[in-house]
């Protein structure tokens, strides 16, 4: 196991009825920006649940993140927090809402000139609004981390920044607010809660049996609770285990003294930059790609996984190829297709525009660091 330092400040108030204890975790001197998405909160109650409880708090209303959430919004965001003398924010909606919070928090208190730099350039921050969150779409763990991955709509870019400036004070899980959510978003949430673990666990064995063993236990638990999700959605248990993976996903616990890859988020970014694809769909087609085009060096990841959550027996080659088949079927059977062409994209196409943007970037990805431009124009390829 690698050395490691470990540290998560973010309180999480979970289960049913959580909503009423906003009031409690958030100074009744605050002046509070609520952000949220494109309005399904006030469709479902919950926009009514938060205000109710900060009915002594002073408010404003800042709605229309998108899924990806667009840096030409946000700013917006930032000028009603610069006028209007705002001190606390609170997310109300999900894994998008969150991320986009958390630039609105940074870029407020930036003074180092374009907010973009936080991404763009890896600017520091300095200094960051106080956040809290209520969640609403389990899927990205953004509730209990300091990341957040940002989009600019003028430049077909995507980034992500991490600070531990921006840790969420507090966040509410309440599953009763997933019920209403459209089977599309409870697919992608899984399959990005899926491939978060697998950013983390698919290396290479580093002696870390425990963390190895927590998130296999995620694993298994997202195939055994995913496609009870879309059978029946007002499962509560069903989707408290769901909001819970997610949360445990991402939050730091299953990465220390590991190491971790990454690679299939980066690629994935592109295509939702270059042509909008979900974030979650991005990832069901590119994950198995980086697999196949890393074999030799994720085998024996691939044959524990196959072996311990899928179930699988034979020789290790023969495991480690069923293993991509199998996470593969499985994002197929939620509903999130992996091959491009599905999607409308053309995969040659899209192979030469990230090609040449990793190439212009330089550098290498992934865990052992040799995933070049060239490498990456295989995997989009290989996913027509």
């Amino acid at each position: 196991m690698n050395n490691f330092s470990y540290h998560n400040p973010v309180r999480i108030v979970f289960g049913k009825g959580s909503i009423a204890k906003l009031s409690k975790l958030i100074p009744s001197s605050a002046k509070i920006l609520i952000t949220y998405g494109g309005g399904s909160i006030k469709k479902n109650g919950v926009l009514d649940q938060v205000s109710k409880a900060l009915a002594k708090h002073t408010v404003i209303e800042f709605g229309g993140i998108e899924a990806n959430p667009q840096y030409e919004t946000l700013m917006k965001a930032v000028e009603i927090c610069q006028k209007q003398s705002i001190n606390f924010l609170l997310a109300v909606g999900g894994g998008s809402v969150l991320d986009g919070t958390k630039f609105i928090a940074a870029a407020t208190k930036f003074t180092g000139g374009d907010p973009w730099k936080l991404l763009s350039e890896n600017a520091p921050v300095e200094e960051a609004l106080p956040i809290g969150a209520v969640l609403t779409l389990p899927a990205t763990g953004s509730e209990m981390n300091c990341a957040a991955v940002v989009s600019r709509k003028s430049t077909q870019e995507k980034f992500g920044f991490i600070n531990n400036k921006l840790y969420p004070q507090f966040s509410i899980l309440d599953p009763e607010t997933t019920f209403s959510l459209p089977s599309r978003q409870i697919a992608n949430g899984v399959v990005d809660t899926f491939v978060h673990v697998m950013e983390q666990y698919m290396t290479y064995p580093v002696a870390a049996p425990l963390q190895d063993r927590q998130a296999e236990a995620i694993i298994s638990t997202l195939l055994e609770e995913g496609p009870k999700a879309l059978q029946n959605p007002s499962d509560y248990d069903v989707r408290a285990n769901l909001m819970w993976c997610a949360t445990q996903a991402l939050n730091g616990t299953i990465s220390v003294g590991i190491p971790q890859d990454w690679s299939s988020h980066g690629i994935g970014h592109e295509l939702t930059a270059f042509y909008g694809l979900d974030h979650a769909q991005t990832l069901a087609v590119v994950f198995p790609g980086v697999c196949q085009n890393q074999f030799e060096q994720k085998l024996e990841k691939l044959t524990q996984l196959g072996q311990r959550c899928f179930g699988l027996n034979g020789n290790v080659r023969g495991i480690a190829h069923q293993t991509i088949e199998h996470i593969a079927n499985f994002f197929e059977s939620m509903g999130v297709p992996t091959h491009l062409s599905k999607y409308g994209v053309d995969a040659n196409e899209a192979a030469k525009k990230i090609e040449a943007r990793f190439a212009k970037r330089g550098g290498k990805i992934g865990e052992h660091g040799n995933l070049d431009a060239k490498q990456i124009g295989l995997i989009i390829k290989g996913r027509a």
